[in-house]
């Protein structure tokens, strides 16, 4: 001991060799074996070597695909701290909720492709707008009010939910629904219960179509259309008769039928663009995510054997790029998908090509005045499903010249008969049914009208859909699915989309670490 150390010990024995009245305090100072108190090692035991602290191996992965999916697995990699590399086709990041720019008659509009909004119960998606940054600017209705306006009557209704618990919370308003006779809403209310009691997991409900159970809960036509439809074909993208009684429980299960205020509505108060482009594109640059844009994928390979990993053909400005990376995960539609996927990687990879799409078509009209009076309504008796109010998001205030102008975009799901109609046929479809929903279209001037289209705007959520989405892993260590359309126990929606990138990264996470890349991922590009 080094001089003045110790002095905390007790003082030595003396020579008196009796019992000690009581146990000497231990020493605070370490000992060395075969010191101090407690067992000596066994002759020639050999000394256990102190432990190195190791530097942290830095596992490495690309994400294909700079949608909602790709951009959550690569948010949450980088998190856990890989190294992520996110290469997207398009020049900008979104996936199929983006906005652009579009020089109208008004003047220069910022539009978004289609109508996006979500649910209360949609926790991921609220979760991916609170990681980025963006909960502000998508907030969701205090309670649910929906405006429900009957074109043929004219009659107006609101479907609200009080604060009451599940199901009470929608008597009131189904009490009270206007456009369902006290007969049908009592039947309604039956169907809703029995639904309560429905498995989404139960593969037997995935065989069979919801509007078929229905009919055998005594829903006619009107209230499947007034009610049922109403929720369904936005949410589903699809009729009850073409929907899996599956997904469709999932549905108005969690909405609806789970907590009082599930149904909330959230709507985006800017451009879809700068929310899952801008924010999204600041927070990847935040978490050391390289983005590179304008950069399509070619071809996935497994490099030597044993050398582990996965080497990735990029094409960016007509010049390949390689990349080889620990994991690969695949976040782009499952058309991509197949076409990427190495041999075996799948037991059945054709099944993915079964998935049918199913389109959304937007019409856009820009008034001369005020023609809604609301921030959105759904509508019965008309080709016209939902119409939203994008004056605020447009910029269409700003312009000069743009006076009291109001911009209307009708939302049209399920649109297989319409999505290839020339514009000038649509334009003489919906103006007319405008002018009946909207008394105050008649009198107004039509200043811009023009349609968005998007064929492959979700899988169709047909019955029999389930066993055609695969899970997020493949047969192919290191190689992971994610998308809307792979097997997320939700309908193709944001939710859903953001569902299977926590669920890819969670299970790259949870793989063993591999022989780190050999190839240095590129040099950080951040997204502008």
């Amino acid at each position: 001991m080094r001089r003045r150390h110790g002095g905390h010990l007790p003082p030595a024995a003396g020579p008196h060799r009796g019992r000690p009245r009581r146990r000497a305090a231990r020493p605070g100072l370490a000992a060395r074996p075969a010191e101090g108190p407690g067992r000596r090692p066994r002759a020639g035991r050999p000394r256990r070597p102190p432990r190195r602290a190791e530097a942290p191996v830095t596992r490495t992965a690309l994400v294909i695909g700079g949608g909602l999916a790709g951009t959550t697995a690569a948010l949450d990699l980088a998190d856990r701290g890989w190294r992520v590399t996110l290469a997207e086709t398009r020049p900008r990041l979104g996936g199929l909720a983006f906005s652009f720019r579009r020089a109208s008659a008004v003047g220069d509009l910022t539009v978004d492709n289609g109508q996006h909004v979500y649910l209360r119960c949609c926790t991921a998606y609220r979760g991916f707008l609170e990681r980025i940054g963006g909960s502000g600017l998508a907030p969701i209705q205090r309670r649910l009010d929906v405006p429900v306006l009957d074109a043929d009557t004219g009659r107006a209704g609101r479907l609200t939910r009080t604060a009451l618990p599940v199901p009470l919370h929608l008597s009131a308003a189904l009490a009270r629904y206007p456009h369902l006779d006290s007969g049908q809403r009592l039947r309604a209310a039956r169907a809703a219960w029995a639904l309560r009691s429905l498995d989404p997991a139960d593969p037997a409900l995935d065989a069979r179509s919801f509007g078929d159970w229905l009919h055998e809960q005594g829903q006619d036509p009107r209230t499947a259309a007034a009610l049922w439809d109403l929720v369904g074909v936005a949410t589903l993208n699809a009729r009850a008769d073409d929907v899996s009684l599956a997904l469709a429980a999932k549905v108005f299960r969690t909405g609806l039928l789970t907590t009082p205020g599930g149904a909330d509505i959230g709507l985006p108060a800017v451009p879809l663009g700068e929310i899952h482009g801008t924010l999204a594109g600041r927070a990847l640059a935040d978490a050391g995510v390289t983005t590179l844009l304008r950069a399509r994928a070619r071809r996935v390979t497994r490099p030597a054997e044993g050398t582990g990993g996965w080497t990735t053909t990029l094409e960016r400005g007509g010049d390949p790029v390689e990349l080889t990376t620990d994991a690969v995960v695949l976040a782009v539609p499952q058309g991509q998908t197949h076409a990427l996927l190495p041999p075996g990687a799948l037991e059945e990879p054709e099944r993915l090509l079964r998935l049918v799409d199913s389109p959304i078509l937007n019409v856009h009209v820009v008034y001369d005045r005020p023609v809604l009076r609301r921030p959105f309504l759904a509508a019965l008796g008309s080709p016209v499903q939902w119409v939203f109010d994008r004056t605020p998001h447009s910029g269409l205030a700003d312009l000069p010249g743009a006076g009291d102008s109001q911009y209307v975009a009708l939302s049209q799901s399920a649109a297989n008969g319409e999505i290839d109609l020339p514009a000038a046929d649509l334009r003489r479809r919906y103006l007319p049914e405008l002018e009946r929903l909207l008394p105050a279209a008649r009198a107004a001037g039509v200043r811009d009208f023009f349609v968005t289209r998007e064929r492959t705007a979700t899988f169709a959520p047909a019955p029999g859909t389930a066993r055609l989405r695969p899970g997020t892993t493949t047969r192919a260590p290191g190689l992971y699915l994610a998308g809307a359309w792979t097997d997320t126990g939700w309908p193709a929606t944001m939710e859903g989309a953001v569902r299977s990138g926590h669920a890819a990264a969670r299970a790259a996470a949870g793989a063993p670490a591999r022989t780190p890349a050999r190839t240095p991922i590129a040099q950080r590009e951040e997204h502008p």
